[in-house]
């Protein structure tokens, strides 16, 4: 009857944690972070609603387990790429370096956390000032991050600054908790045995550094029924755990450290979000369930002097960080520094974990603890909406194509390039022959009286970014070409001419154009001489794509550290004038067009690292 009842808890919390994102996704709320509205659903079903969870070894079990893969996560989450204070690049001057004023920034965030706190314990809320000052000087990594992608701002200079400070205020609050509960402990060697954790920590790190280097290992085992990879990372993860456990550090430790070391090996994005999608689809929901089904709302309110903290709590979390984010007027606009306060009040994940560390050793009244988790539930609402109004997400721009001439092959080119994400208009005449299909392709036709410059233009042809004529005849697409060449309008013109003449004045006028007659004996005499080579074009599932590096945190990476590519293969490196045959030794740089071979999956996951 016990397992029955376990089970049933157990499928209540992951049935809810299935259908809040599913909700939340459907009704279009996109202002409450999931992990909120997970705390919420547990408020509901817990000790503050319905009481319909009870808990039992299972739950405390899959609970703990999410929150040391939460903070496993949160160490992978760190990019180290951004610590090395690198030369800046043009589109950074003026700027300063992110990681020293990350550094100052913090600094100032937990100068006024302790100043808080020690307020907070000379009128009587709290016991305990250091361990407050540590809780409020965390940042939630798990919503700040999300939202900086969200608005495309990971790579910028301000939100490198944002994401910095966010994971210095981690990393730092992390040790200074763990250093702390080793020092409260009736055994006073545990703080120096936690100095041989970190130790440990850096000889695993060295040692699996060595051996990934090596490469000695089948691919094969990190696929199929395998999966070495996941086995040796769970390994890893449960590892630190216990020697941080051991050690008579948290466990919680353990696991963050464990991701750090698995970020310093630059694991593969693809890899990264396989255990992404295992936490945060299965064992963390169930530990945010789990905080508020054991939060008993009733209980604080009840108490006069807490709500009277609860209000004074919250003030100190938006005072701590507002204040010094105007240290960020000296290189950044209002806007930005009081986003970046704004934002980095949001403080969820680690806070959570402090409490419940604190709660399980004692160090923390009940009262308090209800006190900081619905104080971090209201920032984590208050905050990404706020930082949402001051910085709305960018409109996704779509390179326009036009192409003027009607027939089966710009109309299959046409829907290929809508599919792909381009914005394409086909213009063409209603007595043009080869417009058959094109409805049962969802390739819409721009009908014009005439395919001459008057008509063209007025429906806009020549606005477009990339500008293709070809139409049946050579003349009149070397005259739109010209013309829209006079225009200036278009970054590229493309024409399709068969006649020697027509290509000849082509090539005078510098304009790129394609004969439908040259292309297929090119294409017959590739599968006869080079059949693997002309397979990349023809194959579905393997593909040619020119990529731009927009992305710095990618300049000056040698091809043999972009472990992005996977099985891709740059084969050439356009940068400026330059055509670059590419080595492994060969570094890229920000504007390099990378031509890459690789399937369509592969090529759209480097494209959006590199381009974004």
């Amino acid at each position: 009857m016990t397992e029955n009842a376990s089970l049933n808890s157990l499928m209540i919390v992951v049935l809810l944690s299935f259908l809040v994102p599913a909700l939340l996704a459907r009704f279009r709320v996109r202002f409450i972070p999931f992990v909120v509205a997970e705390i919420m659903v547990g408020l509901l079903i817990g000790k503050s609603g319905l009481n319909l969870i009870h808990e039992d070894q299972w739950l405390n079990l899959l609970s703990l387990f999410g929150i040391i893969y939460l903070m496993f996560l949160s160490g992978l989450e760190i990019d180290f790429s951004l610590f090395p204070m690198r030369q800046k690049s043009k589109r950074e001057e003026g700027k300063g370096n992110p990681f020293l004023i990350a550094s100052l920034l913090f600094l100032f965030i937990f100068l006024l956390s302790a100043i808080c706190s020690f307020l907070f314990a000379y009128f009587g809320f709290i016991r305990d000032p250091f361990l407050m000052t540590l809780i409020l000087s965390t940042i939630s990594l798990g919503i700040v991050v999300p939202v900086l992608k969200e608005r495309k701002m990971m790579h910028t200079s301000l939100g490198q600054t944002i994401l910095l400070i966010t994971v210095i205020a981690d990393f730092v609050t992390m040790i200074l908790l763990s250093l702390y509960v080793s020092l409260q402990s009736e055994n006073r060697g545990q703080a120096l045995l936690l100095l041989v954790l970190f130790v440990l920590f850096f000889a695993i790190y060295r040692l699996l550094l060595a051996f990934s280097r090596k490469g000695k290992v089948n691919p094969k085992f990190f696929t199929g029924a395998a999966q070495l990879g996941t086995r040796g990372v769970f390994a890893l993860l449960l590892l630190f755990a216990a020697l941080a456990d051991n050690f008579g550090a948290e466990s919680i430790l353990g696991a963050f450290l464990a991701g750090v070391t698995l970020s310093l090996l630059s694991p593969e994005p693809a890899f990264v979000r396989q255990l992404e999608s295992f936490g945060y689809g299965f064992l963390i929901p169930i530990f945010f369930v789990m905080v508020g089904v054991r939060l008993d709302l009733f209980s604080l309110f009840e108490n006069g002097r807490v709500l009277l903290f609860l209000p004074l709590l919250l003030l100190a979390l938006f005072l701590t960080k507002l204040l010094p984010s105007f240290l960020l007027l000296r290189w950044f606009s209002l806007r930005e520094a009081f986003g970046t306060g704004i934002l980095t009040t949001s403080t969820l994940s680690l806070l959570i974990a402090a409490v419940t560390v604190a709660q399980g050793l004692g160090l923390m009244a009940q009262d308090v603890a209800a006190s900081l988790i619905v104080s971090a539930v209201l920032t984590s609402f208050i905050a990404p909406a706020s930082f949402a109004r001051l910085f709305p997400i960018p409109e996704e721009r779509k390179i326009t194509v036009s192409i003027v001439g009607v027939s089966p092959f710009t109309i299959l080119t046409a829907r290929d390039l809508i599919h792909d994400g381009y914005e394409v208009e086909l213009y063409g005449t209603r007595q043009e022959e080869g417009r058959e299909g094109h409805e049962k392709l969802n390739v819409q036709i721009t009908e014009v009286e005439e395919l001459t410059r008057r008509f063209l233009e007025e429906k806009g042809a020549f606005q477009k970014e990339i500008q293709v004529f070809a139409t049946s005849s050579d003349e009149r697409n070397l005259q739109l070409a010209e013309t829209a060449q006079s225009l200036g309008k278009g970054k590229r013109i493309i024409l399709r001419l068969e006649q020697t003449e027509y290509q000849e004045q082509a090539n005078r006028l510098g304009l790129t154009h394609f004969s439908t007659l040259y292309s297929t004996y090119t294409l017959l005499m590739g599968l006869i001489e080079h059949p693997d080579a002309i397979r990349i074009f023809t194959h579905q599932d393997e593909g040619l794509r020119e990529i731009k590096v927009n992305n710095e945190k990618y300049h000056g990476v040698a091809l043999r550290n972009l472990h992005l590519l996977g099985d891709a293969l740059v084969l050439r490196i356009y940068r400026e004038d330059q055509s670059i045959i590419p080595h492994g030794k060969t570094h890229i740089e920000l504007e390099d067009r990378l031509l890459i071979s690789g399937s369509s999956e592969q090529l759209e996951r480097i494209r959006e690292e590199l381009e974004r």
